[in-house]
């Protein structure tokens, strides 16, 4: 058993492990958003009564995010070594380790999208195209907008569950803290030490979700965002008379 490592040898490992994990999450994160967001609105725009109807290709997209969704992290990483070595060059270190990331929370992301997109009030849906307003003015002007909130509360989410997949890369050369906590916390018997790495990330969790949940309840806030129908005509915030144009 090795020696109790001191606070300050602790804090020369953990302050690059911690950008290390910050890094893979940040870019996982863009890349998700980036291929989530469009695939989860897919998901609602191909559905049965959709704006852009088309059951078999809804159907397909629901299969290829169940399956995603239904693939154990420490699995997919090792069967997407192939790819991550074609895409970065290598499958070690916390840049390879952002693609498993990315592959793995794009399905979880796009489901949260499609479940945000749903609840978004069908009236001003209706309302829109009765005025000539096209599929993409309808995605950008009224869809979008009116799931906001509950949009950056599965960005959130979706963040925090790519932190916990983070240390699990680390267990397999995917770098960042939970490399640390393998490495010296269960190979070495640094139990402070893990416990040291656990705290931080409990801190970095609650840290970023309480500004999602702080981001997400100003946007819910009436008049917080632009009124849908209002951008149609101007750039007015959404009001009583919004609502009672929608109403009639």
């Amino acid at each position: 058993m090795s020696s109790t490592l001191t606070w300050d040898q602790m804090q020369d490992l953990m302050w690059p492990a911690t950008w290390e994990t910050l890094g893979m999450v940040g870019i996982a994160t863009a890349a998700t958003i980036v291929i989530g967001l469009p695939v989860g609105l897919f998901l609602v725009l191909t559905d049965k009564g959709g704006l852009l109807q088309n059951v078999p290709v809804a159907r397909v997209l629901g299969v290829i995010v169940n399956v995603g969704r239904s693939i154990p992290f420490i699995i997919l990483i090792v069967a997407l070594i192939p790819f991550t070595r074609w895409v970065v060059g290598t499958s070690l270190g916390w840049q390879a380790a952002a693609v498993p990331l990315a592959v793995g929370a794009i399905p979880f992301f796009a489901r949260l999208v499609e479940t945000s997109v749903r609840e978004v009030d069908g009236g001003l849906v209706e309302a829109v195209q009765s005025m000539g307003g096209s599929t993409w003015t309808i995605v950008r002007k009224t869809l979008l907008p009116e799931a906001l909130p509950a949009l950056v509360a599965s960005v959130t989410t979706t963040v925090i569950a790519l932190i916990g997949y983070s240390a699990m890369a680390g267990t397999v050369g995917g770098g960042g803290l939970g490399d640390l906590a393998y490495r010296y916390g269960y190979l070495r018997f640094q139990t402070t030490f893990m416990w040291v790495i656990v705290a931080e990330l409990v801190v970095i969790v609650t840290i970023l979700q309480l500004i999602g949940d702080r981001i997400a309840r100003r946007l819910s806030h009436r008049g917080s965002y632009p009124s849908p129908l209002g951008l149609l005509f101007g750039s007015r915030r959404r009001g009583a008379d919004d609502d009672e144009l929608v109403a009639h």
